[in-house]
This record gives structure tokens, sequence and C-alpha cells, in this order.
């Protein structure tokens, strides 16, 4: 990137309503949030997704969603679960075909306990990915053919670069790598991992979208920008080494310090 980058941010439907304008007046990227749960997504979602087609009439930003995640990891060993997680990737690559995105998050099966075993069992790295290409398979053909992108955010990921490895090894460009800031510093601050920047510089190029949310480095805070113990000048340092142009999207508890956390970044000199 040669000038600051402009952040965008995550918000369900309801908040996308009250931050429009703040929205719209920089065409900032957007992640909606408002279908990740089973119950949406097996139930009729289109009455949603046509209140956030509405809402965007005139946006010329980058749309993404949060994709479901909750009860499940991409690499069960079971194949009955994994069935149930293709499907639930399929409903909410359905979801970003009905409203033109081209980003979905979905998250690492990486975990502390995996860190500390994957070489105590013969094959361990390897089986983790086979169950991640069972599961996901057919959501990457569909994410393919509908031009989106798959991003898998770290979650407890103590290495930086196997998630990288991960979203390699399907050779596909609907297969990228995502940061969450607070993630990166909580395994950083908990349990050993290396600092937030480290995982920008080990993502390089396959980076493609950040989740921008402060912390202690204790808990998965979602806190706003300024308000923990991030070192925010050296995660942007190193952003600015990259072309892939990642979406900046301010992710916090509070939908309210939106704009202000934003403000935070601008008063540092290193976003807009």
């Amino acid at each position: 990137m040669t000038s600051l980058p402009i952040v965008g941010a995550a918000m369900t439907i309801n908040d996308l309503e009250i931050h429009r304008d703040w929205l719209f007046e920089r065409q900032r990227d957007l992640e909606l949030q408002s279908f990740v749960d089973a119950t949406t997504l097996n139930g009729d979602w289109t009455p949603l997704a046509t209140r956030a087609k509405r809402l965007l009439d005139g946006y010329q930003g980058r749309l993404g969603i949060h994709g479901p995640f909750w009860g499940f990891v991409i690499a069960s060993q079971d194949p009955d679960i994994r069935a149930v997680v293709a499907k639930r990737l399929k409903q909410g690559l359905d979801v970003c075909a009905a409203l033109g995105a081209t980003q979905m998050v979905v998250h690492s099966p990486y975990t502390t306990w995996s860190y500390n075993n994957l070489d105590s069992n013969a094959g361990e790295r390897e089986r983790i990915v086979e169950h991640c290409h069972q599961t996901m398979s057919e959501a990457v053909k569909q994410a393919e053919d509908i031009g989106c992108t798959m991003v898998i955010e770290n979650i407890e990921d103590i290495d930086p670069n196997i998630r990288v490895a991960l979203a390699d090894s399907f050779t596909s460009p609907a297969v990228a790598v995502s940061i969450d800031t607070g993630h990166a510093h909580y395994a950083h601050s908990s349990t050993g991992a290396p600092p937030v920047d480290y995982y920008v510089i080990a993502a390089g190029n396959r980076l493609q979208h950040v989740h921008l949310q402060d912390a202690d480095g204790y808990a998965d805070r979602h806190w706003s920008l300024g308000e923990g113990s991030i070192h925010w000048r050296s995660i942007f340092s190193a952003l600015s080494k990259l072309q892939s142009n990642p979406r900046l999207i301010i992710e916090i508890k509070d939908k309210s310090k939106i704009p202000a956390s934003a403000a935070y970044l601008a008063s540092l000199g290193i976003a807009e």
C-alpha cells in the first residue's frame, strides 16, 4: 500500500443502518455479521439480504460476510460433522451470492492443544489438512464459481505460518488468509506466540483480510482501538509493505465506537 489505508468495519445489518453515512463517505469496506447462526441460515434469510441490499444501494466498497462458525471446526475427524460443516459453508456462500459479497471469513482449525501435539502422532499435520479439504472442497469450488474468497482467520493459532500453508494447500484463488489482531495478541501474551506484526509478515501477500480489535492479551476483548495494549504502529508498518491490499475491518463489541476507532488510527497517522 502506497498511501494511508482506509479502514472498514464489521457490523450487523442493524448497525449498518446506524453507521451507513460513515461507511459511505469513504466507501469503506464492510463485513456483515448477520448470517453466522445456524438458525438464520436454516431459515428464510432472504428478507435480511433484501434489507441489506436496500441499505447498500449505491455502495461501492468491498463487501464480505463473516461465515458460520458456532459449534464446529473445519477439520473434524467425524465425517457426519464434516457434512454439516460443508452444508454451513455452502449456506454462507449462498448468502454471498445473493448479496454480491466477495469475501467470507472462516475460522482456523488450529488450537493451542494442537500446536503442542501436531508432531506427537505421525501424520497429524497432514490429517488436519486432509480433513479441511474433505470439509471445504465443494465450498472452494462454489466460491470460485461466484468470485468469492474464503479467508481463514486465526483463532488460537500459535504458529503464524501454519494457517498460511493450509490456505496454500488448496491452490485456489478462493482461499486466502485473515488475521485477527486480538486473537494474535492473546496467543502472543498468553501462549507464547510471536507478536501480531509477525502474523502479518508470515501471511505476506496471501493476506486479504484483517480484523482490527484491541485487547489486553488475556482474553478476546474486542475493545475499541486504543483501549488495549496492541502495538498498532508495528502492525501497520508490516501492512504497508504488502501489495495484496487486505480489507482492514474494525471488529469491536461496542459498535458505537467504530468511528472513534478509525479516528484513533488516524491520530497515529497510520490509517484513515
